[in-house]
């Protein structure tokens, strides 16, 4: 009896879910840890916020991922810009406190240089080398070699102000 109950509930699941009629114009890049990229025709506005990154004189630009950490991040950003004290550590990322606690989106992933993660819900980390953890991905950061981030960045603490895109 148990059985064919939780037959029955695990069919009608897969077919609500199979049959939602949503029409998805975007694909889940394996290779981008599960988060959702634009299609060929690059149709996904959801993926089309920015953020700057400013970091001394140097202006970088951040293509944001599609989760709840980047919706509220965001929400704060529209307020206005957020500067974050940041230091380095294990001589792969700069960390720093964002003074609050956004929702965690954690997944398993190995960053990459210029890759913008969440940690543990208050922590801004901007990885220049990789690492393989639990964390929420908030972004990338576009076009930079791994050499330019380092210098970019500096040996020491370091202030990243985070703000709008003027084109959002």
């Amino acid at each position: 009896m148990i059985k064919k109950a939780l037959f029955l509930f695990s069919t009608l699941m897969i077919l609500t879910t199979s049959c939602s009629g949503e029409d998805n114009n975007s694909i889940i890049d394996d290779d981008n840890n599960g988060t959702e990229v634009p299609d060929e025709d690059g149709d996904n506005d959801k993926n089309s916020n920015s953020m700057i990154l400013t970091i001394g004189n140097t202006t970088l630009t951040a293509t944001l991922a599609d989760n709840s950490s980047v919706d509220a991040l965001v929400e704060d950003l529209k307020k206005g810009p957020i500067s974050v004290d940041m230091r380095d550590y294990g001589n792969m990322e700069k960390v720093g406190d964002l003074g609050k606690s956004y929702p965690r989106n954690d997944v398993s992933i190995t960053t990459e240089p210029g890759d913008i993660i969440l940690y543990q819900g208050s922590a801004l980390v901007i990885y220049y080398a990789p690492n393989s953890w639990s964390f929420t991905r908030l972004g990338k950061i576009d076009d930079i070699t791994q050499q330019e981030l380092k210098d970019v960045l500096g040996n020491g603490d370091v202030t990243v102000t985070l703000s709008l895109s003027d084109e959002d």
